[in-house]
């Protein structure tokens, strides 16, 4: 009899979608046969159930497999609309199922450390914090094979999951894969202030300030020149257009 795929289970997955590279989505990768054992499923179920996923994001392609559930498809839709709460449960669950058996915990994916003891309320809200931006940033950086968007430098040390819409100002965008830009350091905090933005053809747009120092040759090195360059295209969840229109016309007026 065919096992029917708890809510835990396709969240599950659809984490492990967000941090996997579209070509390690099969049933060898080891991160699928060890949530396979958790799942009490085959290696091939679970990598199936990934590509499910990936066929309903439209930045694939139309890669990954359709057959996607009602389910599948209505999880995939809260996490456009209710992105903060899914990254907690989903970060909360892969600590709980995942990490908590795994012989040795990756560095990158150890179970976060809990806040200074000021009260449950408190721990409970600085938890949830912490997980919703850990998932954002593996989710972000990874779609952009931690590759700067602009510049194409492949350093994760220095590269920043930029919130396009801020982090404050939109709590169901907080962890919308959708809402962010892989950028170096230097590129997030013009991002950040407003100094540079990108244009529905996703191509970067120099503001005023800049181009006021442009004969300086540092900032024609980094920013002048690279005026009108599409940004590097992420393998999946592409930056959302809305979100960018939103950026623009909150800095206008430095355009």
């Amino acid at each position: 009899m065919r096992k029917s795929w708890t809510h835990d289970e396709q969240l599950l997955t659809l984490h492990l979608y967000c941090r996997t590279p579209f070509g390690r989505l099969h049933k060898t990768n080891p991160q699928i046969v060890q949530l396979a054992e958790v799942m009490e499923r085959s290696p091939s179920s679970v990598a199936m159930k990934a590509c499910n996923f990936a066929y309903l994001d439209p930045a694939t392609g139309g890669k990954g497999l359709p057959g996607a559930s009602k389910a599948d498809r209505a999880l995939w839709e809260a996490l456009k609309v209710n992105s903060e709460e899914i990254a907690d449960e989903a970060e909360a669950l892969y600590e709980a199922r995942v990490l908590q058996n795994a012989p040795v915990a990756i560095e990158e994916d150890a179970p976060l450390a809990s806040a200074a003891p000021t009260g449950p309320t408190e721990m409970k809200r600085e938890m949830k914090v912490r997980r919703v931006q850990h998932f954002f940033r593996k989710a972000v950086l990874q779609s952009y094979n931690y590759q700067c968007a602009i510049s194409g430098l492949p350093m994760p040390e220095l590269l920043i999951a930029s919130h396009i819409i801020p982090w404050s100002e939109n709590s169901n965008r907080r962890a919308d894969p959708t809402n962010g830009i892989a950028l170096h350091a230097l590129y997030d905090k013009a991002f950040d202030q407003g100094l540079i933005a990108f244009d529905d053809d996703f191509k970067l747009i120099i503001s005023r300030p800049l181009r006021e120092n442009k004969n300086d040759e540092a900032v024609n090195a980094y920013f002048m020149a690279r005026e009108g360059s599409k940004l590097l295209f992420p393998d999946r969840f592409s930056p959302d257009v809305e979100a960018l229109a939103y950026h623009r016309e909150k800095y206008q007026s430095l355009y």
